[in-house]
């Protein structure tokens, strides 16, 4: 029974970890996966705090134009939604990143989650998939270095 294959497992994390890890053709290097998570906080913070001006020119058009938006883009609201989860789990997945723990990477994974849900609501599918594959293939990359 040692030499059968192993199955994917039926878990998320798990099917993910097992193909955007063991499965892959390349891994990144020690290195990299150090200086990803020892500086990946610090760059979504910039990222965080350079979206924030945007957010809310985006959110002072759409209480403008909400009143229209049922004839012109009926999932707009849906659409925010998801950017607001997506920003939210970002921002909350923070204080874990610095400290190195799970919790903050389970956050950015679904964070990252709603981003892939965020563009394919907009009709990105091209866009959700290359984009959601590179994250979270670097994402389950240095998924070892956090500790629960």
């Amino acid at each position: 029974m040692a030499d059968q294959p192993t199955a994917a497992p039926k878990d998320l994390i798990g099917f993910l970890d097992y193909y955007l890890v063991q499965k892959a053709p390349f891994q990144l290097p020690d290195g990299l996966r150090e200086f990803i998570v020892q500086y990946g906080p610090w760059i979504t913070v910039v990222l965080l705090v350079l979206s924030l001006p945007l957010l809310l020119v985006a959110l002072g058009l759409s209480a403008v134009f909400l009143p229209f938006a049922g004839v012109a883009a009926p999932g707009l609201a849906f659409s925010w939604l998801f950017l607001f989860v997506q920003l939210g789990l970002m921002a909350a997945a923070l204080p874990g990143l610095f400290a190195r723990r799970m919790s903050g990477w389970r956050l950015l994974f679904y964070g990252d989650l709603a981003s892939i849900v965020f563009s394919l609501m907009r009709g990105q599918i091209v866009s959700a998939i290359i984009g959601g594959v590179i994250g979270l293939y670097l994402l389950f990359q240095v998924r070892t270095l956090y500790k629960e």
